[in-house]
C-alpha cells in the first residue's frame, strides 16, 4: 500500500497538470469557447437573415419564407475563378437551398450549444471550403482568405473539445447516444 506524503502529492498533481494538453486548460479553454460561440453566432445568424430577410444582407423581399432563394444571391454573383460556372449552376437550385440552410442552422445550434463538435466541425469547414473554392483566387491574397481560417478555427474548436466550457459538451458526451457512436462527441 502506497502513503500519499504532501510532496508525492504535488509532484503526481504537478506531473498531472503539465501533462494535459494546454488548449483544454486554464485560459486557452475560455478562448475556445469564445471562438465556438462567435462562429456558431456567425452561422445562426446568416441562417435566420436568409430565412426572415432580416435586412443584413438579405433585404425582407428576398427572405427564404416569402419564396426567395438564400443561394442565388452568392452562387449566381460572387463565382469567379475555375468553378465559376459550375457553382453559378447550383444557384437558386431548390435542394441547395435546402442543404446550404439546413448546414447553416445545424452547424450554428451545435457551435452554440456545443454538442456535436466533430459533426459540426467536419460540416462547417467543408463549407467554408466550398465557399472558398467559389471565388478563386481570393481578392486580397494568392490563396488564403476568411473561409480557409474559419475551416481551421472550426476544426480547432472540435479538437480542443471546445464544447465543454460554456457548452453542454460534457453532457453530450455522456449521453448513451454519443457513448454508442463516440463520432457523434
Amino acid at each position: 500500500m502506497s502513503v500519499i506524503t504532501p510532496e508525492r502529492s504535488a509532484t503526481t498533481h504537478s506531473t498531472a497538470r503539465a501533462t494535459r494538453p494546454e488548449t483544454t486548460a486554464g485560459p486557452a479553454r475560455w478562448a475556445w469557447a469564445a471562438a465556438r460561440l462567435s462562429l456558431g453566432w456567425i452561422f445562426l445568424w446568416a441562417f435566420l437573415d436568409k430565412t426572415f430577410g432580416l435586412g443584413h444582407e438579405t433585404p425582407a423581399a428576398n427572405a427564404w419564407i416569402d419564396g426567395g432563394s438564400p443561394t442565388s444571391g452568392f452562387l449566381g454573383h460572387a463565382p469567379q475563378g475555375p468553378f465559376a460556372d459550375f457553382y453559378n449552376d447550383l444557384a437558386g437550385v431548390a435542394w441547395v437551398d435546402w442543404v446550404f440552410m439546413i448546414g447553416l442552422l445545424g452547424i450554428g445550434l451545435a457551435l452554440i450549444f456545443g454538442v456535436g463538435m466533430r459533426i459540426a466541425a467536419g460540416a462547417g469547414a467543408l463549407m467554408m471550403v466550398l465557399m472558398w473554392s467559389a471565388v478563386l483566387p481570393p481578392d486580397n491574397n494568392p490563396f488564403m482568405d476568411d473561409h480557409l481560417i474559419y475551416a481551421i478555427v472550426l476544426i480547432g474548436l472540435a479538437l480542443a473539445a471546445a464544447g465543454r466550457t460554456l457548452g453542454l459538451g460534457r453532457w453530450w458526451e455522456r449521453t448513451a447516444l454519443v457513448r454508442r457512436f463516440p463520432w457523434l462527441a
